[in-house]
Formats: structure tokens, C-alpha cells, sequence
């Protein structure tokens, strides 16, 4: 590691910069050390004490459903059998089902840290409803993680799946996007806030069938303008949170397609994985 030369006399200004630099790191620590006592660390999931916010317990980790390797190389879904990595299923290769996301449904590739159940869920919840920014940093590295083949590429670009502005002034944030600016930070690559935008307000999916996600979702999504000349001949990464049957991701890489791009992918924090389906 190269280490610059100190200089051999600090300037008046200098000196007073570096007082105000270390009383403003002082005063934040111990602004963080009385919060801590007020409102200790707990675990997001087992509600146990942690040593920082927005950190996992021992138990909470063991108790995720990290997707692992052997992956089918196109839809990321997980082998039930020690198959060498890299092969495809049969959706991917001979779209034998409606729920496949791959080539011609838009997505070249898709990554998921976790299987979506129980203890995920409350994982994105927690961020989603309760304002838990301060667990992004740690979910975006168990994303950059599972999404590393996708992330070797260093010209990537990384695009949040957007929220329409009704429902963003709703909420106040985009949980895809502060995930996508974690993974960002995280990994080194370009981030792209607005290469896409919502164009209409769709009825939330809970609750709709397959088919039914895909009608809500088609139309529903544009590049602005100014983002045209970003996109094209771009490689793409999508960021959300969650995927179940994967009509928004696949609305939006059909999307990103028309407009250009030369490959889009996806890159979520957990997924369903559905029986019978897939890599099998």
C-alpha cells in the first residue's frame, strides 16, 4: 500500500480544519453512543442485541435461506441436485412453462441472495415499511455477494426498479433505489436513478395471478429522454427488493430492450422459489 508523505508544518487553517474534522467525528460518535443507550441495537429479525443497527444476530443469520451455488446459469434458480453450476433448467431452455423470465421474456440473467420466506420477508419489510435505511448497507453486500458473475462486469450499469410518484411521496423513499446505491457503493459501479421511469399508477400485485401481474404491469414503464443515449447499447442491472412471479422485472428489461440495451439483468435480495419449477 502506498502511504502519501505527512507534510512537515501544518498550516493555521490547516490545523483549525482538522480540530473542527475531529471535533465533528468526536461529536457523532458519541452522538451514536447515547443513541445506542436510549435505544439499544436490536436484531431486525430475533429482536436480540447486537453490537450496531441494522446488523443480524448469529441466530437470525443461520436462519436465512441463502441461494447457493449450483444455480441454473440463466434464471439463478437453485439445483435440488448436485448439478454442475452453470447448466440451465428446462424453463430456461425450453420455456416449458409461463413463468420462465429468461430471452425472450427479457432478463438475460437473474440473481437472488435469499429464498423468499418467512424470515426474508420481515428482513425487506423492515426496510420497505418500518424506515430501516440503516439495514441497506448490509443487505446490499449479501446482494453484491450473490450477484457477483453479474457484477464482474465493471462497465454495468445499476437501475432501480422505479415507483410511480404517487406512490414514492407515499412512502417518502424507493427501497430498490437505496438498495441499488448500496450495492453501488459497495461494488464500485455506475448507478442510474431515473434510466427508467413509472408511467402510470398500477394497483398493487398481492393477490393477482401470474397473468394477472403481467396485464397490470404492461405499458407501465418508459425511459425518459434525457436517459435514452444512457441506455443504449448499455449493460443493465436491475435492483429490487423481492421477486415472485417477476412481471415488473420482466416489463422492465422488455422496456430497457426496445430502448436499446444490449443486456439486462436482474439482481434481487430474495425470490420465490416455486416446487417443481425451474432448476430441478
Amino acid at each position: 500500500m502506498t502511504h502519501l508523505a505527512e507534510p512537515e508544518e501544518e498550516t493555521q487553517p490547516g490545523r483549525l480544519a482538522s480540530l473542527a474534522h475531529a471535533a465533528w467525528r468526536h461529536g457523532r460518535h458519541a452522538g451514536a453512543r447515547l443513541a445506542d443507550l436510549v435505544l439499544p441495537p436490536q436484531c431486525l429479525i430475533t429482536g436480540e442485541a447486537v453490537g450496531q443497527h441494522g446488523t443480524l444476530s448469529p441466530a437470525a443469520w443461520a436462519s436465512l435461506g441463502f441461494i447457493d451455488a449450483p444455480l441454473c446459469g440463466a434464471c439463478g434458480l437453485p439445483w435440488e441436485s448436485q448439478i454442475d453450476d452453470g447448466l440451465l433448467c428446462a424453463a430456461c431452455t425450453g420455456a416449458e412453462h409461463e413463468k420462465g423470465l429468461i430471452k425472450e421474456k427479457g432478463l438475460d440473467r437473474v440473481r437472488a441472495a435469499l429464498r423468499y420466506d418467512d424470515v426474508s420477508a420481515k428482513l425487506a419489510l423492515q426496510l420497505k415499511y418500518a424506515d430501516r435505511l440503516d439495514t441497506a448497507a448490509g443487505i446490499g453486500r449479501i446482494m453484491a455477494q450473490a450477484g457477483r458473475d453479474l457484477l464482474a462486469d465493471d462497465g454495468a450499469i445499476l437501475v432501480p426498479v422505479p415507483l410511480h410518484r404517487r406512490r414514492l411521496v407515499s412512502r417518502r423513499f424507493n427501497q430498490a433505489a437505496v438498495l441499488a446505491g448500496a450495492i453501488a457503493r459497495q461494488s464500485s459501479h455506475d448507478l442510474c436513478l431515473d434510466a427508467l421511469r413509472r408511467t402510470r399508477a398500477t394497483p398493487r400485485q398481492q393477490g393477482l395471478s401470474a397473468k394477472g401481474r403481467a396485464r397490470n404491469m404492461k405499458g407501465a414503464f418508459d425511459i425518459p429522454t434525457k436517459r435514452r443515449d444512457v441506455v443504449r447499447g448499455a449493460h443493465i442491472i436491475l435492483i429490487d427488493d423481492v421477486l415472485t412471479t417477476g412481471s415488473t422485472l420482466k416489463a422492465c428489461a422488455r422496456r430497457l430492450k426496445r430502448g436499446g440495451a444490449a443486456r439486462v439483468e436482474a439482481l434481487v435480495l430474495a425470490r420465490v422459489v416455486p416446487e417443481g419449477i425451474g432448476a430441478i
